[in-house]
């Protein structure tokens, strides 16, 4: 690959990699980065990708300035002929105007450069007027006002001037030390474009003081070596300034284009200006994506960290044993006896089994209330948890400087609909454990046993012992309520065998955990929806790379 093909396609990759890139979180260097952005991906589309494929197209100088600065006059001077409009009101110039000579308008009527702007005849595209008054070899674009009240024209005024071989920079005796030119003026001199400064409009007799002082100007800011030409006030002939007042700058322009090689140094000296400013242009974007993703992972965390603690405090509650206690220990007492009873319970299990066998059978109320009491401490645990969660990432953000534009009232609360979520998950918890239990006792032996107890009365004893076990420590029974000892486990053991109903509370509690977890992971996603309806982002080390490679070329 030659090295001309090899820079080509390091712009274009570079290219590639800004128009991919986003800086969608308020942080702090968002706005100013996604600016330079925008600025930097049209000036590769609008100029430098462009000219690198058609370095030999004619050169484009845009004549650009402020607000009544005579630019479409000087336009029309030049050529001779009213090419451009002018007039009196503001803004005057509404779509830019490209004047060539007839013989190069195949390189402007395509969308060689500047492909975002339609080719028109109208007022609002970009207009192409060929003309003879202008050399071949040379195109001279009238700009819109680099300072106009409509925000539209400053900002295709500044995507012109990105685009330009050239400036031709127009003022006038009055407003040439203006803050917006020089802002402009500074932009030119950093990106290495060649530049001409016209000085309009001066008078006579202050030709030698504006002069003076506009020349020592530009010296000062690294701009001496641009050629600065002055026009005197005068009276305009059919709108146009004298043939001798623009003399001396068709002259120079003539010079310019007269000799390709002459032509192709100015297009090359503007052309290595721009490229050799691409790296450190997207060096700083590269530091601006680096933030964005820090800002990301900070309110990512925040998220996490609240949905992530909330599971644990629901394993925290099934682990304690803390919702054995008050209305589940008391419905569970009505099942299988009174305390005195639990108390001789180790060494006459049998008798829990004729209770829970009446209770299933004879008396299934006790039975159903305590269904609806282990039901009701789940979803009450459950629910309390995603609300924690929802409130503390709330919280997290609106302490964030990035994090807080991005907050709705809605993401304070839950989603909607949680008690319907909750009581569905809790639903279908309860039925895993119920298969859990038919599929234990499809053996012969357990399945006599079981069938003595019924599934729903062995899969309600089951969750209990899902609360009254820590996992790791086999065969722990844990006092609750006062010290009352849980007699599930010695019920499912009696059924099952010891080993086995090991292994049914510890499915059991993995498989409520996991439904809980996919419930906060659920509400938890409309947080980082937020996030992701931000835009997805090009890393910085992607930029840096991109950067990095057109660099190397240019060395």
């Amino acid at each position: 690959m030659t090295e001309a093909a090899e820079l080509i396609d390091a712009v274009t990759d570079l290219s590639t990699a800004l128009r991919h890139t986003t800086f969608p979180l308020p942080a702090p260097s968002a706005w100013p980065a996604e600016s330079d952005r925008r600025e930097l991906t049209g000036q590769l589309a609008d100029y430098l990708i462009p000219r690198l494929l058609t370095i030999d197209a004619p050169l484009l100088a845009v004549v650009g300035g402020s607000t009544g600065a005579g630019k479409s006059t000087l336009i029309n001077s030049l050529v001779g002929d009213d090419v451009s409009q002018a007039g009196v009101l503001r803004p005057t110039t509404r779509g830019p105007v490209i004047v060539c000579h007839p013989s190069d308008l195949d390189w402007f009527t395509s969308d060689r450069i500047l492909p975002q702007l339609p080719r028109s005849s109208g007022p609002d595209g970009l207009r192409v007027a060929p003309h003879p008054g202008i050399g071949p070899g040379l195109a001279l674009l009238d700009a819109p006002d680099i300072d106009s009240v409509v925000s539209t024209n400053r900002e295709l005024a500044a995507t012109l001037l990105a685009a330009a071989d050239l400036w031709i920079f127009l003022t006038t005796a009055a407003r040439y030390a203006d803050a917006v030119p020089w802002q402009l003026l500074h932009t030119a001199r950093n990106r290495g474009t060649a530049i001409a400064i016209v000085l309009d409009r001066c008078p006579p007799d202050a030709v030698k003081d504006v002069g003076g002082h506009l020349t020592d100007m530009l010296a000062a800011n690294g701009l001496g070596g641009a050629p600065l030409f002055v026009i005197e006030e005068q009276h305009l002939r059919g709108g146009r300034l004298k043939d001798k007042a623009v003399r001396p700058i068709r002259s120079w322009l003539a010079w310019l284009t007269a000799d390709a090689e002459q032509r192709v140094a100015v297009v090359r000296y503007t052309l290595d200006g721009a490229l050799r400013s691409l790296p450190p242009r997207t060096y700083a974007l590269a530091s601006a994506a680096d933030e964005q993703s820090a800002v990301r992972a900070q309110l990512e965390s925040c998220v996490s960290s609240a949905y992530a603690g909330a599971l644990t405090r629901v394993e925290e509650a099934i682990r304690d044993g803390a919702l054995l206690r008050g209305e589940v220990l008391a419905r569970w007492q009505d099942v299988v006896g009174t305390g005195e009873f639990l108390r001789r319970l180790e060494s006459r299990v049998g008798r829990i089994r004729d209770r829970v066998v009446a209770a299933v059978s004879g008396r299934p109320t006790p039975v159903e209330e305590l269904g609806s009491a282990l039901e009701s401490g789940i979803a009450t645990v459950v629910q309390a948890a995603v609300e924690e969660a929802a409130e503390t990432s709330y919280a997290c953000w609106a302490r964030h400087q990035a994090g807080a534009p991005l907050l709705t009232d809605e993401l304070a609360r839950p989603s909607p609909g949680l008690t319907d979520s909750v009581e569905r998950l809790v639903r279908d918890w309860q039925e895993f454990v119920l298969e859990l239990v038919r599929t234990e006792g499809a053996s012969k032996r357990s399945g006599a046993r079981l069938a003595s107890y019924g599934v729903n009365g062995a899969g309600l004893v089951v969750m209990l012992a899902v609360f009254s076990q820590t996992a790791g420590l086999t065969g722990a029974e844990i006092a609750v309520a006062g010290g009352t000892t849980v007699a599930s486990q010695k019920v499912l053991e009696a059924i099952f065998g010891e080993q086995a109903v090991r292994g049914l509370a510890r499915q059991a509690r993995d498989d409520l955990l996991a439904r809980v977890d996919g419930l906060l992971d659920q509400d938890a996603a409309r947080y980082r929806q937020v996030l992701g309806s931000a835009g997805s982002m090009t890393s910085g080390a992607e930029l840096r790379s991109a950067a990095d490679r057109v660099a190397a070329v240019l060395r």
